[in-house]
């Protein structure tokens, strides 16, 4: 891993850092010494590392239960090079989007392409960041991802055993439901019922899918950019529940 930038704000430090040619960033208590829990978020679809919806949860991680937090780009995103392939996969859908068309296999076909090199990447990263002595080899993991960030989260979190409790949600792909069967750790999952993207009887047929002996199903009215500021603070109680909060941040 190479730290590539480092900026302290009101007590989180941010740290730049590619590993290979992944590029990413990391979010930890400042003067926070010692291994802790470790939150990986996934962000959404044509997003960043440094995204909205990733800095919004990855701040009240730190500051509320000393985790380091920790996001990468997805392939042809943020500091990433152009992907040919999917410049074309998402070309194609605007295109069948602005025609009124139903997408078609151009959708799963974008999904597995940008699966195909972020699980992986995802797994060579959480390697890299479990050798900092801030976040340690054996402390617990959590992944936080809606929208894009739940599709690839799901798949991750059934072939990672390092992670342990995930908040998914935002998703209804088909194709998925043999992969959130074999999800047996503790899940969060969001759904957002007048999303006409990812539609509620989707959604909830994949609930139902996972395997997950602990999980508990946020269903909130709007459409899938509503989703409400006060799952945040859900998603804090719910790390802190299965990963622990460390002492020095005085969490909930």
């Amino acid at each position: 891993m190479r730290i590539l930038s480092e900026t302290v704000a009101d007590g989180v430090r941010e740290q730049l850092f590619a590993v290979g040619d992944i590029p990413g960033a990391l979010w930890t208590p400042d003067g926070g010494d010692g291994p802790r829990p470790l939150v990986l978020i996934g962000h959404g679809g044509g997003q960043h590392k440094k995204g909205w919806e990733v800095v919004s949860r990855a701040i009240p991680y730190v500051r509320s239960s000393g985790y380091a937090v920790a996001a990468i780009d997805a392939p042809g995103t943020g500091d990433r090079p152009e992907h040919p392939e999917i410049r074309r996969l998402v070309a194609l859908l605007d295109e069948r989007r602005a025609a009124d068309e139903p997408a078609g296999q151009a959708w799963p076909d974008l999904c597995e392409t940008v699966a195909a090199e972020l699980v992986p990447d995802w797994r060579t990263v959480l390697d890299a960041l479990q050798r900092l002595d801030v976040v340690g080899a054996h402390g617990p993991v959590g992944y936080y991802g809606l929208s894009q960030g739940g599709e690839m989260g799901i798949r991750l979190v059934a072939q990672e055993p390092r992670i342990t409790a995930a908040v998914l949600g935002l998703v209804a792909s088909p194709w998925l439901a043999e992969a959130a069967a074999r999800i047996t750790v503790p899940v969060e999952f969001v759904v957002q019922w007048d999303d006409t993207g990812e539609p509620r009887d989707g959604a909830l047929r994949l609930y139902d899918a996972l395997g997950s002996a602990e999980k508990t199903l946020h269903a909130n009215p709007g459409s899938h950019f509503r989703v409400p500021m006060f799952e945040i603070d859900s998603s804090v109680r719910f790390f802190a529940r299965h990963l622990g909060v460390v002492p020095e941040s005085g969490g909930r």
